[in-house]
């Protein structure tokens, strides 16, 4: 039977501390709605990170009713390095550590007040809000730099594997007829970033060992990448055959929609099969 004391607790104290907290937190998240709703933005999934959370929560609500309360000391100590890194990072308006140190002080509140037992169960929706968390935009440029290169070069040899002579230099494609170039958009980083968020919630249901819920998370990298490639190899064959004037527009924007669809299939079928052969271990 569940203590009384618990099941009537009172929320008045921490409802004012988060009030508090998204107060003083105003700024940081000011800085990452300008973010994603940046018109090149690779964050505009963001705004939906923290309702996937909730929910992730609140699917949880009736195990938190077995759970007793345990509050730890070390919620409190957690708590006050995750305020001197987000009074720190404030200060220098370094909002991307500042983002972090709101996830640190969230765990250290539910270490605080209800344990470690709490903060375990929940600990992947907290841990996903990462993804709503912008990159700097010096590492994007670097990531998109080496991402567009590496499409590009993996394009270039499906090309010519086809009997479509391609010739790479650096993110440009040169065939017979057209030049193709691969631009910073269409390195594929926004739909890593999407794709490797929703392989981390597949993993997260996934029912096996670490080891398979690891695997199945990191193969969102590699769908992301070669699907990507795909694409660019589509355009290009496009534009060789067509004309650069049938690859731009509507086609463009659809086959990026179409290409995430792709992978949103091969991860789940990833899933699947990782699920089947849990089923035989």
């Amino acid at each position: 039977m569940l203590d009384p004391k618990i099941t009537t607790k009172s929320y008045s104290q921490e409802i004012l501390i988060i009030i508090l907290l998204i107060a003083a937190s105003l700024p940081t998240i000011f800085w990452m709605t300008d973010r994603w709703f940046a018109a090149d933005s690779y964050y505009s999934h963001g705004v939906l990170v923290p309702f996937i959370s909730l929910f992730l929560i609140l699917k949880k609500r009736e195990r938190f009713k077995q759970i007793p309360f345990s509050p730890s000391p070390w919620g409190m100590r957690l708590f006050l390095f995750g305020i001197i890194s987000y009074w720190i990072s404030a200060i220098l308006h370094v909002y991307f550590t500042s983002g972090f140190s709101m996830l640190v002080i969230s765990m250290a509140l539910i270490l605080h007040f209800y344990g470690k037992n709490a903060l375990k169960e929940i600990l992947f929706p907290l841990l996903f809000l990462v993804f709503m968390i912008p990159l700097p935009l010096i590492i994007i440029a670097f990531i998109c730099f080496k991402l567009k290169i590496m499409a590009a070069h993996l394009a270039t040899l499906t090309l010519n594997s086809i009997g479509l002579p391609a010739i790479e230099e650096s993110s440009l494609i040169k065939m017979r007829h057209c030049y193709v170039l691969v631009e910073d958009s269409c390195g594929g980083l926004k739909s890593l970033i999407s794709l490797t968020a929703l392989g981390s919630i597949f993993a997260y249901q996934l029912r096996s060992d670490i080891f398979k819920k690891s695997l199945l998370f990191l193969s969102a990298i590699p769908i992301a990448t070669l699907t990507n490639a795909g694409r660019i190899v589509f355009l290009s064959a496009v534009s060789e055959v067509y004309g650069t004037g049938y690859a731009q527009g509507l086609l463009h924007n659809l086959s990026g929609y179409l290409v995430f669809a792709f992978s949103f299939l091969l991860l789940y079928a990833v899933k699947k099969h990782l699920e089947s052969s849990s089923s035989y271990d």
